[in-house]
């Protein structure tokens, strides 16, 4: 990318709200570490045209699998954290994703994309 003088890093997950009492050890703390990466990249990266993306979801009910223990719970909380009443689907991050990779995003870098159907309030 430094050669090219352009490219896009996406970063997936960002930190958020605290996941509705789930007992998930580390990760905040592994999405707080991803953010500061994401800020310190696009520090660094910028100078050579390259951006710094994070893409961040108040969860996609898709990626749970269907036999995982507690799925239909989970699923009813990430929807009921929303204020549009829904979550965002796989479908949703790829669009997005392709936006931001997109030139038409090309003023975005240290930033957050929020597609969590407002589950997480800038």
């Amino acid at each position: 990318m430094i050669k090219r003088g352009s490219g896009v890093i996406l970063v997936f997950g960002g930190e958020g709200d605290p996941l509705r009492g789930y007992n998930l050890g580390g990760l905040q703390v592994a999405f707080h570490a991803m953010e500061a990466m994401r800020r310190q990249l696009a520090c660094e990266l910028g100078q050579y045209g390259i951006r710094v993306v994070t893409l961040r979801t108040g969860g996609v009910p898709e990626s749970i699998t269907g036999d995982f223990d507690g799925r239909d719970a989970i699923v009813g909380d990430i929807v009921k954290m929303t204020m549009l009443n829904r979550a965002a689907t796989l479908e949703d991050v790829g669009n997005v994703a392709a936006f931001v990779a997109s030139d038409k995003a090309r003023s975005m870098t240290a930033a957050t994309a929020n597609i969590s159907c407002g589950a997480l309030i800038d």
